[in-house]
């Protein structure tokens, strides 16, 4: 078993471990390292991302918790990559996210054609899923249930200090009714976290880009995220993060300050309310 740099896709799996041993042995970590005969350290250790287990140390822990051998190779498959510098996650699994999530103490994320995610009514939510035409309308409801779950860091009296950049093109774009967008709006603009938004004179360029996110811990190694509809990007080289940085930089140059971004919000919600004001049919 060789030490190395936990990363968010071990940190993953080794809890995914850590649940495996209390659903199937109901023993402590300490009784499960007493019946395999390793030292408590290296089951803490496994379990918690902070070290490579060997192909051996698998098979022995999963075969304690009564995991078969079809078991065994399917985990294997995943883990073999648990500890690369960049790891490629399918975008149905929001273990490994929304634990990052959970453990970080600062997050800065930038969306371009939505609203963030931790910042999302459940209505604005189902109408961006159901819109978009990519899900089956049977798992609609468990990811907007799954997205709202993970909002629940932002009420925590620890949350993390959250910064959103977000494009003024996300708020301009339609997504459901004009009450939900109105919500939506009102949830951006009350909501503890810090919003700046890119005016469309900074271009619309920048809107297409993937939204992205780095993730800050008190003890851990940074998190570059990035994600597609195929796919999401867990990076945690040295050059990933620097470069990150330097994208959010970028970003602080070119949005507005807090207030302004506030202000603009503000115009939004009161021009949609114009815009229903207007829309309503008068008495005779």
């Amino acid at each position: 078993m060789t030490a190395i740099t936990s990363t968010a896709y071990s940190r993953d799996l080794g809890d995914e471990l850590r649940r495996l041993r209390e659903k199937h042995t109901r023993l402590t970590g300490f009784g499960f390292a007493e019946q395999l005969g390793w030292d408590p350290s290296k089951v803490s250790n496994i379990e918690n991302g902070k070290a490579r287990a060997s192909e051996i140390d698998l098979v022995q822990y999963l075969m304690t918790c009564g995991r078969d051998s079809n078991y065994f190779e399917a985990f294997r498959d995943r883990y073999r990559y648990a500890f690369d510098p960049y790891v490629l996650v399918v975008p149905d699994n929001l273990r490994t996210l929304a634990m990052a999530e959970a453990q970080a103490t600062k997050i800065t994320s930038f969306d371009g054609l939505t609203m963030p995610g931790l910042a999302q009514t459940p209505e604005y939510a189902r109408a961006l899923l159901t819109e978009g035409g990519n899900e089956a309308p049977e798992n609609i409801e468990k990811y907007v249930q799954l997205r709202i779950d993970r909002q629940s860091i932002m009420r925590r009296p620890n949350r993390p200090e959250c910064t959103f950049y977000v494009h003024e093109l996300a708020l301009r774009m339609r997504v459901g009714s004009a009450q939900i967008m109105e919500e939506q709006y009102l949830r951006l603009l009350f909501q503890s976290h810090s919003l700046r938004i890119l005016p469309m004179s900074a271009g619309i360029a920048i809107a297409m880009r993937s939204a992205r996110r780095l993730f800050s811990f008190e003890k851990m190694v940074p998190v570059a995220y990035s994600e597609t509809d195929v796919a999401q990007l867990f990076a945690h080289d040295g050059k990933a993060i620097a470069s990150s940085r330097e994208f959010f930089k970028w970003l602080d140059a070119l949005a507005l300050d807090e207030g302004q971004s506030r202000s603009m919000l503000t115009d939004y919600v009161s021009g949609l309310r114009e815009d229903l004001h207007d829309a309503r049919p008068e008495l005779a």
